[in-house]
């Protein structure tokens, strides 16, 4: 029998293979920006896509995550930190452009275009205009990247129990879901928790057992929800949901233990990550996310967290490596001893093409 020689030149092809013309930076981008205190528009290119969703946050000033979507509209506003209902903000966030997105002049103030702060965003690649996705008992528009396994879906809740379509090719790992109209704590599917337990991204709280997905796991056409729960599901309200699937080589949605010491748990992805988002799931913690952006070399440390409206901080330490990432931080927010954690993870690069950082 033959055998190939070790090397990362003989792994299996990713997915989304840069050597066939596909790369991760065709759907997952991220953007930094410095406000100019509303004196015009921003810019921000570079990203190579137009994106679907934006996600961003000031770094240096204590405003709220904004999260806008194309099913939405620009002016439409979510904020990942409170369990606020959809607001409109006329001048936050202008457009969704063809290398990126702009920054509204934001002439209210403490937004996105404050002062000389510094800004990211967080941008993915959806499939442009929603689309009449009838799968499940419950109608909804979708608008679905199936070759990056990350789906907007938009739906009106109904009296009971149901089924919603996601437009995807596999079941979803994670779902975020927002009630559009009224003041519910966002709420979290993760394939790690299972279809019993969600938790809260605006929250500290541990996994919580519920029966908001009627105990069923997603399917390759439609996620559940019950009729019980106005965080998912109520008749004349409107909600969002953003849902993913872990891709080979470009992301991964799972979780780890931690092991409490600085020469931390290493978790194994498959790519070198640009962006991680994790949480404890078994107890109190903050979430907290990282992007190779802010930090281009190791260690990455300038965290910020979905669940609050906070500046910048540097804690947390982790390593972004060639096939995945490493703790460098004792912090009870990332690696506390015998705690689990859940985690999203976006590639840089394969683990087949990944060098060092």
């Amino acid at each position: 029998m033959a055998y190939l020689p070790l090397s990362t030149a003989n792994l299996p092809d990713p997915a989304i293979d840069p050597a066939q013309g596909s790369s991760p930076e065709d759907y997952f981008g991220v953007g930094l920006w410095v406000g100019n205190n509303s004196a015009s528009n921003i810019s921000v290119t570079g990203i190579g896509f137009q994106p679907d969703f934006f996600w961003g946050k000031l770094r240096s000033f204590g405003t709220g995550h904004r999260l806008v979507d194309s099913i939405r509209g620009v002016t439409k506003m979510l904020y990942s930190n409170v369990n606020n209902a959809e607001a409109t903000e006329s001048d936050a966030f202008a457009s969704f452009d063809s290398d990126g997105f702009t920054i509204g002049q934001d002439t209210t103030g403490g937004g996105l275009n404050y002062s000389t702060n510094n800004g990211v965003g967080w941008v993915w690649k959806a499939n442009g205009s929603a689309t009449l996705n009838e799968e499940g008992s419950i109608d909804s528009q979708v608008s679905a990247n199936t070759e990056s396994g990350f789906s907007i879906v938009s739906y009106d809740g109904g009296s009971s129990a149901g089924t919603i379509g996601h437009g995807l090719s596999n079941a979803p790992d994670f779902i975020v879901i927002k009630n559009r109209d009224a003041g519910f704590s966002w709420t979290c599917y993760h394939e790690s928790l299972g279809a019993g337990y969600y938790i809260q991204l605006n929250s500290t709280d541990a996994q919580t057992a519920t029966t908001d997905w009627n105990n069923t796991q997603p399917t390759t056409n439609v996620f559940s929800v019950n009729g019980a729960e106005g965080r998912i599901n109520r008749i004349d309200e409107s909600f969002i949901a953003y849902c993913f699937h872990s891709v080979e080589g470009f992301s991964k949605f799972s979780s780890y233990v931690g092991n409490g010491d600085p020469d931390g748990t290493f978790v194994y992805t498959g790519f070198r990550p640009s962006f991680i988002l994790y949480k404890c799931s078994s107890t109190t913690a903050n979430w907290g996310m990282n992007d190779q952006a802010r930090n281009p070399y190791n260690v990455v440390d300038e965290q910020l967290l979905p669940n609050s409206s906070g500046t910048t901080s540097v804690s947390n330490e982790v390593d972004y490596l060639s096939n995945g990432f490493k703790l460098r931080s004792s912090d009870g927010n990332s690696n506390s001893s015998g705690q689990t954690y859940i985690y999203m993870a976006f590639a840089e690069n394969p683990f087949k093409y990944s060098n060092a950082r």
